[in-house]
């Protein structure tokens, strides 16, 4: 895809070369932005990268999801998928983080510290939880293997599913500049850029479920894989979605309404019985792999991890705390909760409610089957976490359980935000984007404010990183330098540096795009 740029006569860039370049500024803002907690997900990481296990004994204790099961060790409730892949940059990464964990252990011998260091965190959990940490000689050890999982597992997913999103923008608007800016907005304008500051596998499992629904509908035409590959494609992103989390239960039943759907309305009955019957064997391998854990982790391939966790708040509630119907309080809290609703972190969103309203007819560019697809997940997710009461909880996290329908509902509002009037499509931008940076930058919601705290604390405090306010909060224990704060502008300069030689295509007439 190339042509010339009308303002200056040059050659465009291509649409590949756009990709790479978004791909790698989003990689690095996410990355910048590296947030330090250590979630439960860490953990089976760390075990498969350590010893080629799933058993957690080692860290037992050190967060409240971790929990023995008689005769089968430690584990967590939760499925292991997102673990899996983290796995592999701290396998290959522990070269270089064993020699430095072994280093502080051996100094903090030698100098007879027995009791950890005060850690300056507002939140008394933190406080216990980085003193336990010390004590067991693992403080250094998750701090450097949480930020190789972020920088080369979450954060690549999230950029590539910012990429994933500029080609199907491409293919639906038919204009370059416009995709790439909205796939710039969607990375930085919506809850992608605070959930990507740490693994997280709720956002993962949604740009792989979307990627599924791409490649079946192929809205670029491509011919190297043929339709019955890409059929098997989608079963298999839908069923590594279930790998990740049982939210994939509905993404498999979406997912696998739109192929046969599709395939029904271009081939009939016996062609979307094919495409059916592709799909559920793709299905197979990351469910069968899911068994296996279930089963080496509990002794049951089928009984979810959950159905083992001890007795915590709400799990009287249905079942662990599931329960069906959906309950209306929860699905209001899900999309309006001022700390970690949907619409109040990504108000951009309220777009795409309006989407099949206002693109229609003579003029539509989302086709009708995949704006109803697109919008059937997201509304089938919040149906079915409005049934999961620890949504009660959720306030500790920020958004969380909303996360997977972010690609999907972000494209339908593109399809309204590009028949605005130009200043107001830049305020609803604009509006997203003060929202969410700062939720990248402070990180905190369970403030009186909630989603709008780290707003006010951006306008009063100014630009921060989630790492370099860690690292003032203890007591100089990594150096005088960290002590009293930490400015993020050299840094926000040197990645705004590089990410300048990023976008500027040196061509022959030395001259950017």
């Amino acid at each position: 895809m190339t042509g010339r740029d009308r303002d200056n006569g040059l050659p465009m860039m291509t649409a590949r070369a756009v990709a790479w370049r978004l791909f790698f500024t989003a990689w690095i803002v996410f990355v910048l932005h590296f947030a330090t907690d250590v979630v439960r997900e860490h953990y089976p990481a760390l075990a498969i990268g350590d010893h080629f296990s799933f058993n957690l004994e080692e860290y037992c204790g050190l967060h409240p999801d971790l929990f023995e099961t008689p005769g089968y060790g430690c584990h967590i409730g939760n499925n292991p998928g997102v673990s899996m892949l983290a796995a592999i940059p701290y396998a290959l990464a522990r070269p270089i983080i064993d020699p430095i964990v072994a280093r502080v252990k051996a100094k903090r011998a030698a100098s007879g510290s027995n009791e950890p260091p005060v850690y300056n965190s507002p939140w008394p959990n933190a406080r216990r939880f980085y003193a336990e940490a010390w004590k067991r000689g693992l403080d250094i050890k998750l701090g450097l293997a949480a930020f190789v999982m972020q920088a080369f597992c979450m954060a690549p997913s999230s950029a590539l599913g910012v990429v994933l999103v500029f080609f199907a923008l491409l293919a639906t608007l038919k204009n370059q500049r416009q995709a790439m800016w909205l796939a710039l907005l969607y990375a930085f304008g919506t809850p992608v850029f605070f959930r990507t500051g740490f693994l997280n596998h709720n956002l993962m499992l949604g740009h792989i479920a979307f990627a599924g629904l791409l490649a079946v509908w192929n809205p670029w035409g491509w011919t190297r894989l043929t339709p019955r590959t890409r059929d098997v494609l989608c079963g298999v992103a839908a069923g590594t979605t279930i790998l990740f989390d049982y939210t994939g239960a509905v993404i498999i039943l979406a997912l696998g309404a739109y192929v046969v759907i599709k395939h029904w309305r271009e081939g009939g009955m016996s062609v979307a019985w094919g495409g059916a019957v592709r799909f559920v064997l793709g299905t197979i391998p990351p469910v069968l792999l899911l068994w296996f854990y279930q089963y080496e982790a509990f002794g049951n391939p089928f009984l979810p991890g959950q159905h083992w966790m001890p007795a915590v708040e709400f799990i009287e509630r249905g079942y662990q705390g599931y329960q069906f119907p959906p309950v209306p309080s929860l699905l209001g809290m899900l999309v309006l909760d001022y700390r970690f609703g949907l619409f109040v972190c990504a108000p951009i969103l309220l777009l795409a409610l309006i989407a099949p309203f206002v693109d229609r007819g003579a003029d539509r560019r989302l086709p009708a089957l995949e704006m109803g697809a697109m919008l059937g997940v997201a509304a089938i997710i919040w149906l079915f976490f409005g049934g999961n009461n620890y949504t009660r909880l959720e306030f500790n996290t920020g958004i969380r359980y909303m996360a997977p329908v972010l690609p999907f509902m972000f494209v339908p509002a593109a399809m309204v935000l590009v028949r605005m009037r130009p200043r107001t499509a830049y305020a609803w931008a604009l509006l997203s984007l003060v929202i969410a940076w700062p939720l990248a930058m402070y990180r905190e919601v369970e403030k009186p404010l909630g989603v709008f705290d780290p707003v006010v604390r951006t306008f009063s405090g100014g630009f921060a990183l989630p790492a370099l306010e860690t690292l003032s909060q203890t007591s100089g224990q990594y150096g005088d330098f960290f002590a009293h704060g930490v400015s993020a502008i050299p840094l926000f300069c040197f990645a705004g540096a590089v990410i300048y030689g990023i976008w500027a295509p040196w061509s022959r007439r030395r001259s950017p795009v």
